[in-house]
């Protein structure tokens, strides 16, 4: 078992909010280190479906027992590829038949309008590569993309395929960062994890000031065109 891995997370002197948050972490990483792969899968789907769990940390991990030979890569590659797409196909649908009536009531979650907002503005403004990127550069809209897609009934084998791909690369890139910084796992979770974050603001920001602009321009124009007359 990873002993200075899990250690890593181990909840102690944080602030009394952090800590159950720690807690789960560590007992995640444990039964990681038990019960291998089918936890791995398990986990995925879920996370990708839409409940939320730290599946960055779990891969960031899992690359990590790779290095330890633990777990083989191409295993934990392939394994957990096929999880987030299964998780994420599972989202779609979700949204594809429940709709608006299945929305309402996640929206009641805590900051979950807002993330249903943010999810479907950016669906509008990049399409299929807005699924793609979702997938492994801003992450945290992956699952309420997942149920957006489906309730605009955005084609399926297009989802299916800006999932896989985007997906895939999502895997292979935080496997390999957890292989290559075993020793960090914690750090650089949180980090990519911050990382993602700001990433997100950063599209929204500009999206929204896309929107201002072409706002603004007709009504300049307007005022313009009056001052001719």
């Amino acid at each position: 078992m990873n002993v200075q891995c899990i250690r890593q997370v181990r909840p102690h002197r944080l602030p009394n909010k952090d800590v159950r948050r720690e807690r789960h972490r560590f007992q995640l990483l444990a039964a990681l280190s038990l019960y291998g792969l089918p936890l791995l899968f398990g986990v995925i789907v879920v996370a990708a479906a839409g409940i939320p769990l730290p599946i960055s940390l779990m891969l960031v991990a899992a690359g990590s027992f790779a290095e330890l030979g633990q777990m083989k890569l191409w295993q934990v590659i392939a394994i957990s590829s096929a999880a987030a797409v299964l998780g994420d196909q599972i989202g779609y649908a979700l949204g594809r038949w429940g709709g608006r009536r299945l929305a309402s009531r996640i929206a009641r979650r805590k900051n979950g309008v807002a993330r249903i907002a943010q999810a479907e503005a950016f669906a509008k403004r990049w399409g299929g590569a807005g699924i793609f990127f979702s997938r492994w550069l801003v992450t945290p809209l992956g699952p309420w993309l997942n149920l957006t897609s489906g309730m605009a009934a955005y084609p399926w084998t297009l989802f299916f395929f800006w999932d896989l791909i985007g997906e895939v690369l999502w895997v292979v890139l935080y496997v390999t960062l957890g292989k290559f910084f075993s020793g960090r796992v914690q750090a650089l979770v949180e980090i990519l994890g911050n990382l993602a974050w700001v990433i997100v603001g950063l599209i929204l920001a500009v999206i929204l000031g896309w929107h201002l602009l072409r706002y603004l321009r007709p009504a300049g124009a307007l005022r313009r065109a009056k001052n001719v007359t």
